[in-house]
């Protein structure tokens, strides 16, 4: 592709840009992306989107046919399955997402027959996000950028916190009124969402409107968590999302999704008043009591 090919490919009335990883202004596009709308979507990406496809059909098998007790989430170290009456809730939230999954850590569980294509993806998508962090640290005001206890990319080195999740939204009734995801930010620094393999996702813009972050099978969907807001204090922002419930014509259909988290190392200082790891703690808390 040539140098002076526009960055955004099409950027139609209430919708992200779209914008070519490969491209020369794709940096500054990307970082002005995150800033205006807290998410911004790649196409042109790394990622090997027929690993992921693959990673979406072996593993909504195994939802379907019952996973494993042995593999049932650990209450300690938060690996493995997260059947639907122990799924999460958005903070403020009573009522459970309706929604099962998997966390994959690096030292984490994961049956056998699966891990390679779990592990190569989390491998792919590490080394991905550091070029995207150090994209968003090379574009922020000097003052900030200097603030910043150690480059954004360095923060999630050898980080045992960084966790994939393998999300499986069940298919529901049209007349069933659940949250498959209700309303809520992330806790990381960036999520990193490639395609699902379907439609549902929406971010709130800051007039409180909500849009839909179009679901297209090649790209990646990137998202601003909380530690990033607290590290830029607040000069990058999260944005609130969900999961829609599903339309009357969609709502027979499940739904596949492969999130990861990028967690800083516990001793990461954020700001003046967090460490990464006594964020993730007091948010846990605040989650545990919702």
């Amino acid at each position: 592709m040539t140098a002076n090919r526009a960055v955004v490919l099409d950027k139609p009335a209430a919708q992200l840009p779209l914008i070519d990883f490969t491209s020369e202004g794709a940096p500054d596009a990307f970082f002005n992306s995150l800033k205006t709308y807290g998410f911004a979507t790649l196409m042109s990406h790394p990622l090997d989107m027929a690993r992921v496809s693959r990673i979406y059909s072996e593993w909504r098998t195994l939802f379907s046919q019952g996973v494993p007790s042995d593999f049932a989430m650990d209450p300690i170290d938060q690996d493995g399955y997260f059947a639907l009456d122990n799924a999460e809730s958005a903070k403020g939230q009573l009522v459970r997402d309706f929604k099962e999954y998997f966390q994959f850590y690096r030292w984490g569980r994961c049956p056998s027959h699966l891990k390679a294509d779990l592990e190569a993806h989390f491998s792919d998508s590490l080394d991905f996000s550091s070029t995207l962090l150090r994209w968003v640290a090379e574009r922020l005001p000097t003052d900030i950028a200097a603030s910043l206890s150690m480059p954004l990319e360095k923060m999630i080195e050898n980080s045992d916190q960084t966790m994939l999740r393998v999300l499986h939204y069940p298919p529901v009734g049209a007349d069933i009124d659940l949250p498959r995801a209700a309303a809520h930010e992330d806790i990381n620094l960036l999520t990193i969402l490639p395609a699902s393999n379907g439609p549902g996702l929406e971010l709130q813009l800051t007039d409180g409107s909500w849009i839909e972050v179009v679901n297209r099978p090649s790209q990646v969907v990137v998202n601003i968590g909380d530690m990033l807001q607290e590290a830029t204090d607040g000069f990058l922002r999260s944005t609130t999302h969900r999961v829609a419930t599903p339309s009357q014509d969609q709502a027979q259909s499940g739904r596949m999704s492969l999130p990861l988290f990028l967690h800083p190392r516990p001793d990461v200082v954020l700001s003046p008043r967090y460490t990464a790891g006594t964020y993730l703690a007091e948010r846990l808390r605040e989650l545990s009591t919702t």
